[in-house]
């Protein structure tokens, strides 16, 4: 039985300083696939040389996991657990916050020095009760470590990022058991797929226009899905590129502030405490 459509949300125009930046989640018509929390889609946009590159310099983070795709550009991550690396063009990042660390992500000299076209998402995740005080960990992986599959006589690419999609692992084990990949269908390809009743769906279209389960979605539209259902079509009307990942809701209280995300007000008090504390580390690990 297909899974049945509730809706079809339209990322909001929300820039960030000069960044162009639409956010499909939340919004006034969307608060949360639990446990997708936050989706921001910055670009594409082009910066010129001698730029300032991307605006995220050292913030707190607690309570998730952020998961972000370099689509165009890259990505300089630096964080207070020891991580550091550049990820460049098709790469992505994936950050467990756990109980809490400081980071920034900025592009590199040499993007800022020379300039150039710049695409990014960044996903936000959350951690279930029991994991909101793990270690932090960071994985950074290129694109040549992110394995992928072609489907439909190469019409589909599936770069698997975590779990399992046709059978291919993925590189990260998420700790949450989420599933996740980027996908990319050529005009007139087809992607079919079975997922489990009690997962709820993220789908974002990063670019193009498909139909699934017989509904059209373009690029910045998130597909809401209703829980009726385990088949899933995907059907390319345009050259299209997708993030489609799956997870078992936590269904547990989710209070948001800032860079922090737990299950209760006090939890978040005391995340604020912490980090003025200099528990998460100290923004002088950035200079």
């Amino acid at each position: 039985m297909s899974r049945t459509i509730k809706n079809i949300h339209k990322a909001i125009n929300a820039p960030i300083d000069d960044l162009i930046t639409f956010r499909a989640m939340p919004t006034a018509s969307i608060e949360h696939i639990d446990p997708f929390l936050f989706l921001n889609h910055h670009g594409p946009q082009t910066y010129l040389p001698n730029n300032n590159g991307l605006p995220f310099g050292p913030h707190p983070h607690r309570g998730f996991e952020t998961l972000t795709f370099i689509y165009e550009g890259d990505l300089t991550h630096w964080d207070t657990g020891g991580g550091k690396n550049v990820i460049l063009k098709d790469g992505i990042q994936w950050l467990t916050a756990g109980k809490g660390l400081i980071h920034a992500e900025i592009s590199s000299d040499e993007f800022k020095k020379t300039g150039g076209q710049v695409e990014i998402i960044q996903l936000w995740m959350n951690l279930s009760a029991r994991l909101k005080m793990t270690e932090p960990k960071y994985i950074g992986l290129q694109k040549d470590q992110i394995p992928e599959i072609f489907l439909d006589d190469n019409k589909v690419l599936i770069r698997i990022i975590s779990g399992q999609f046709e059978s291919v692992s993925g590189p990260v084990t998420s700790p949450t058991g989420i599933q996740i990949a980027d996908i990319r269908i050529k005009k007139g390809g087809e992607y079919r797929t079975t997922i489990e009743k009690l997962h709820n769906i993220l789908l974002y279209v990063v670019k193009g226009k498909i139909q699934v389960n017989g509904n059209e979605a373009s690029k910045l539209n998130l597909v809401e899905f209703n829980t009726d259902g385990s088949d899933i079509t995907i059907t390319a009307l345009e050259d299209s590129v997708i993030i489609f990942g799956h997870a078992k809701p936590f269904n547990e209280p989710v209070v948001a502030q800032g860079p922090f995300v737990m299950n209760s007000k006090a939890e978040i008090n005391q995340a604020y405490l912490d980090y003025q504390n200099g528990k998460m580390g100290s923004f002088n690990d950035f200079n």
